[in-house]
């Protein structure tokens, strides 16, 4: 083997060692811990119901938190074209706002089953 195609080999290696970690939703998104945060970055067309789907399935399947655990948004709201979402579980992390338009509800953070009603809104309009 030369080593042009070694050092290819233990690139690609490498990289897969370096995502081993990241979770992929139902919806598609992919989730990075990062600490004590969890970071849902960007990938095509996601609007923030993606970003909580996603958080909020993370939360429960591999932090095993309870539905009524509730999860914070930590970066500030509005996210910008092409920009992922941070989320917490610490309150003290929270965000201003959530990013979405909520009745009733105020701060950065929503339960995990909240977060997670959102992942099914996109079949609610194809019925």
């Amino acid at each position: 083997m030369t080593l042009f195609r070694f050092s290819l080999l233990a690139a690609i290696v490498c990289a897969g060692a370096a995502h081993a970690s990241n979770y992929l939703t139902s919806n598609g998104l992919v989730v990075e811990p990062r600490g004590d945060t969890f970071f849902v970055p960007y990938r095509g067309l996601s609007g923030a119901r993606d970003f909580w789907c996603a958080a909020g399935e993370y939360a429960q399947n591999k932090l095993h938190q309870p539905p009524a655990a509730i999860i914070y948004r930590t970066t500030e709201p509005p996210r910008r074209s092409g920009e992922g979402i941070g989320f917490s579980l610490s309150p003290s992390q929270s965000a201003s706002a959530t990013g979405l338009v909520r009745f009733g509800g105020q701060g950065g953070g929503m339960t995990i089953a909240a977060a997670q009603n959102h992942c099914d809104t996109e079949m609610l309009f194809f019925r």
